[in-house]
């Protein structure tokens, strides 16, 4: 195994691994951008293409592979915004990641674990935010691929220990400012109504100051263009609604081999530095 604490000359590493294009903005954006502007490498895997996602201003569906190519283009351009390394995109299907077979996506990204060699890893609550099935998939495969990529099962790339896990964990003040500026966030799941609630404060682990980053994601969000109908409320945004959408950054800590208690961190590496 790895040693757990990083020489002072090898860069930290952050892996988010999400649903859809937009993911990286919307709900990780302040995350990505600050760490990967501080010096730390960072990385993205995204399940799907988004190709069941709006398309223009209209919000009309075009035709999926269509809108799956554009969106992927949309999210490799946000990730360069935000400084993102590399995005390696799964290709799963849109609104169905729940329906792909535990074992290939778990391999699939417990593979690029080994290659990357993330210190910590972000990801969707079990939760999924408001109950989206893919947010809530890529969560459970998410946190079953950081327990896998470090089996000893004869891979051809080592295995890999992670040593930190987060899941998004937004409180009720994050939540208010991003439905003011958007809209009640629900998801109709088997004719059942799903919508967001938010996590307790106490239950909040950590909470990252991404304030100087806001314009950035807000850039990055910009990014993508097929989406329109849905953000263009956002350009009418004063200054401090905008860092009340992006200027922090809230999450629970799932696991840490390195650090733990009840003292609130302010750093995804505490105890790696």
């Amino acid at each position: 195994m790895e040693d757990e604490n990083r020489s002072m000359t090898q860069k930290l590493r952050l892996l988010a691994v999400l649903a859809h294009p937009d993911d990286e903005s919307l709900g990780f954006g302040g995350t990505l951008a600050k760490y990967a502007a501080e010096g730390v490498e960072a990385y993205l895997v995204t399940a799907t293409r988004g190709e069941r996602g709006r398309f223009g201003r209209d919000g009309n569906g075009a035709d999926p592979a269509e809108t799956g190519r554009a969106r992927e283009a949309e999210l490799k351009a946000a990730a360069q915004v935000l400084g993102i390394r590399q995005v390696s995109v799964l290709g799963y299907p849109d609104g169905a990641v729940d329906k792909v077979e535990a074992a290939i996506a778990i391999g699939a990204i417990a593979a690029h674990i080994r290659r990357i060699r993330p210190d910590a890893i972000i990801t969707f609550g079990p939760d999924g935010a408001y109950g989206h099935p893919d947010h809530i998939a890529i969560s459970q495969f998410a946190t079953a691929s950081a327990i896998c990529a470090a089996d000893l099962d004869g891979q051809s790339a080592p295995p890999h220990r992670v040593s930190k896990l987060y899941y998004l964990a937004w409180g009720a003040n994050k939540w208010a400012a991003y439905e003011a500026a958007f809209r009640k966030l629900t998801s109709m799941v088997d004719g059942v109504q799903r919508q967001a609630t938010p996590w307790p404060d106490w239950a909040i682990t950590t909470g990252i100051d991404t304030s100087n980053y806001w314009p950035v994601v807000w850039k990055a969000v910009r990014c993508h263009q097929t989406q329109i109908s849905i953000y263009e409320r956002l350009g009418d945004l004063t200054e401090e609604q905008h860092k009340a959408l992006w200027g922090s950054q809230e999450f629970y800590r799932a696991f840490s081999s390195v650090n733990g208690g009840r003292n609130p961190e302010t750093d995804l590496f505490e105890g790696l530095r």
